[in-house]
């Protein structure tokens, strides 16, 4: 495997490389995915090597996907909840024997094993913005071996690496003349994180799709991020569209990313606390907002939904869409957090 300029790197975002060594990672990713599916196993890639994971929040496919990743590889995952270790702290935030400086942590868990990977969001930095972007840094700038970034409220790119993996099985490496739908939607919580929008929209305009983007007035992205998607699709001869109608994500496509994330403007730093109540009454306005069987006819006749999971079936999706001939994709992109972050390991870890 070609790693070369990759070994010891931190994966924190996507921004952080390079198209090809996107591609190098994704490509080493997919010949894994082949070769276990033939029953070549590559237990000697990671061989002994130890991931340290730091879950802040609960998770699913991100856990047992770095598990059983780094396990096939050859290493082992240690599973450290915050509640089980003293409270990790920024600079300014400590709190006597009850907390450990963040950058402290880092020194000594990277003398006891290979890598680093850290989930945090949300509730747990009161929905400040950036601050848990700052916590993994933080992590990064400690550690001397490399830091993983498992999601924070800004990017979440093993999702993103796994949105890439799929897009290319169905369509190749280059997405260009593929219009790509991607939609906000409807939600009954306003704890749902901006992050997957931003690295699917990153990873799509990457590789030339036309990237169509819906949503209500008042749920704007990132501007910087938005900035990132616009040169992606000029630079890769693809396109970036926005819309105030979800028909018009939908409309035509190859794909229809629909989801719910929270409303940017009701979150610190824009209030000084997160306005969940009028969140709530802001989404209430837009409760027809869902990718239904409807919408999904709109699409091209083979086209696929897909979402990152875990989706809120009747208010993001309706379960005829998840079930039926649109679903499938879904799972696909499940199960791509497996062998898009064995890639990413098997490049990074050294």
């Amino acid at each position: 495997m070609i790693t070369e300029g990759l070994k010891g790197r931190d994966f924190l975002r996507l921004q952080d490389f390079s198209k090809a060594e996107i591609e190098t990672m994704l490509e080493v990713g997919l010949q894994l995915k082949a070769d276990n599916t033939m029953r070549r196993y590559h237990d000697d890639v990671l061989r002994r090597r130890t991931l340290f994971m730091m879950f802040f929040n609960p998770s699913l496919r991100t856990r047992n996907s770095f598990e059983a990743g780094i396990y096939q590889l050859g290493g082992h995952a240690h599973f450290l909840e915050p509640s089980a270790t003293r409270l990790p702290t920024l600079e300014g935030e400590d709190l006597g024997y009850a907390s450990e400086r963040i950058v402290d942590m880092a020194r000594v868990l990277s003398r006891m094993g290979d890598a680093i990977a850290v989930r945090i969001l949300g509730d747990v930095v009161g929905w400040e913005y950036d601050k848990a972007f700052r916590i993994i840094q933080e992590f990064a700038r400690g550690s001397q071996v490399p830091v993983i970034n498992m999601e924070d409220n800004i990017y979440h790119p093993c999702q993103g690496m796994a949105d890439a993996m799929t897009l290319w099985e169905m369509f190749g490496k280059k997405l260009n003349g593929r219009k790509i739908g991607v939609t906000w939607t409807y939600g009954t919580s306003p704890k749902k994180p901006i992050a997957p929008h931003h690295d699917f929209m990153y990873v799509a305009s990457l590789f030339g799709a036309d990237v169509v983007f819906s949503h209500p007035a008042e749920m704007r992205i990132d501007p910087e991020i938005e900035a990132q998607i616009k040169a992606n699709a000029e630079a890769s001869g693809g396109s970036y569209t926005v819309s105030d109608r979800m028909e018009d994500a939908c409309e035509g496509s190859d794909i229809v990313y629909a989801k719910n994330y929270v409303c940017l403007d009701l979150l610190p730093p824009v209030t000084k606390e997160p306005q969940k109540d009028e969140m709530m009454k802001l989404f209430g306005k837009y409760t027809g907002w869902i990718a239904d069987e409807k919408r999904m006819n709109m699409a091209k006749p083979d086209a696929q939904y897909m979402h990152c999971l875990p989706c809120e079936r009747g208010a993001e999706v309706s379960n005829e869409v998840l079930d039926g001939k649109w679903g499938y994709a879904c799972y696909d992109e499940a199960e791509n957090r497996l062998h898009a972050q064995k890639g990413v390991m098997a490049c990074i870890v050294p």
